[in-house]
């Protein structure tokens, strides 16, 4: 088999599975409108998949701080954040963050993926444990490869399996790196945190949170999962996002460990990347102080999640275990989501499409994101039209 082989077996077996001319993955968005509406093709489309939990894309503080930032330092920084890509408002952006969380430091990187592939192979390496969930997110499993550390799975949100594998490790427990997420991308279920937090402490290991979807959706003040549980000082470094609540592009990690910040001489994701640009920076740095002061809209997007789910559940679909803004559908079969995704979009909804293996214990999911955004007359119509699917897709 040449290189190039395994790549034409994909590309049969995509054309198998999907309908011609249907763009499923990677759809091209001509326009976007708002917060929550674009146009796909020539269909003027609700957006239900886009993790703009709180809307903050289009805020008038974040645009203004934009374009700002723009007259004033130009469209990119051309350079790593170890050569001449550390502008003021990167170190300015830092501070905020570290003093968001009350810890130490915190560093920017240019993406969520970075963040978890610089900190994890920053963090471990030859002759160290990571010990991640086996539903975590794709940056955590390339993260933990390229530390070279030896990798352990754990069954989803399963403490004492958790447990059962760092007592196999004997005093090996002390160099181990536990990862958990706050609440996990596919089916919107948060993490057992006081049981994980015990266990770390029992054995002496280390704890990194991937708050990624929980940022600004969770805690009085957004921080997240540890706001929500209480357990900031007990969590050795939390990770995240700028492309969820924060409504742009980048990563961050904060700590309590001044070791933290020596991560930027031995990350290669971090010394060798170009760093976020001006324009993302400042209107990050708007979006924190929305995010910071957002209870209305964590509250207004909790009432949306809620009832969209309880809609849902009440129909007959099978769901994630919990509300969240993140509300899969879960399907037995590729065909099944397939049929329900085009029945969506076919409606003017636009949601996510996840098949195996990218959709947990070989699922296929039908992935939707509700935003505070999202008014109750939206809420209302995206129930009626799952309602509508449900007859005609699911019962012959």
């Amino acid at each position: 088999m040449s290189l190039l082989d395994k790549l034409d077996a994909i590309a049969a077996a995509r054309k198998a599975l999907l309908p011609e001319g249907v763009e499923v993955f990677g759809t091209p968005i001509e326009e976007v409108y708002s917060s929550t509406a674009a146009k796909i093709g020539d269909r003027r489309v609700l957006f239900l998949g886009t993790n703009n939990y709180l809307g903050l894309t289009f805020a008038p503080q974040c645009l203004e701080a934009a374009h700002k930032a723009i007259d004033s330092e130009g469209t990119g920084t051309t350079g790593s954040r170890m050569a001449n890509g550390s502008y003021s408002g990167h170190r300015a952006l830092e501070r905020e963050f570290a003093e968001f969380y009350r810890c130490h430091s915190c560093i920017v990187f240019t993406t969520g993926y970075q963040a978890n592939l610089a900190t994890i192979s920053g963090l471990a390496g030859t002759g160290d444990v990571i010990l991640i969930d086996g539903d975590s997110h794709a940056s955590i499993y390339d993260g933990c490869r390229l530390s070279g550390a030896e990798i352990i799975r754990f069954r989803h949100n399963d403490a004492q399996d958790l447990e059962k594998r760092l007592r196999r490790l004997g005093d090996r427990s002390r160099s181990a790196l536990i990862i958990v997420e706050g609440i996990y991308s596919m089916l919107g279920d948060r993490t057992p945190l006081a049981e994980i937090v015990r266990i770390k402490t029992t054995y002496h290991s280390t704890l990194l949170l991937d708050e990624a979807h929980s940022l600004g959706v969770l805690g009085q003040t957004g921080q997240g999962l540890v706001e929500e549980t209480g357990l900031l000082d007990q969590v050795d470094f939390i990770t995240g996002t700028f492309s969820k609540s924060l409504g742009n592009i980048g990563g961050y990690c904060v700590s309590n460990h001044p070791q933290l910040d020596q991560l930027r001489y031995v990350s290669r994701p971090y010394i060798f990347t170009a760093s976020p640009t001006p324009a993302t920076i400042a209107s990050t740095r708007a979006a924190l102080k929305l995010l910071r002061e957002g209870v209305e809209l964590r509250r207004q997007l909790w009432s949306n999640a809620r009832t969209l789910y309880a809609r849902l559940k009440e129909l007959g679909y099978q769901l994630g275990p919990e509300p969240s803004p993140i509300i899969a559908t879960i399907l037995d079969t590729p065909q099944e989501a397939i049929a329900l995704w085009r029945g969506l979009l076919e409606h003017g909804i636009y949601v996510n499409l996840m098949l195996p293996p990218a959709a947990p214990e070989g699922k296929s999911l039908v992935r939707c994101s509700v935003s505070a955004a999202h008014s109750s007359e939206q809420i209302d119509f995206i129930g009626e039209t799952f309602a509508v699917l449900r007859k005609t897709i699911f019962q012959h």
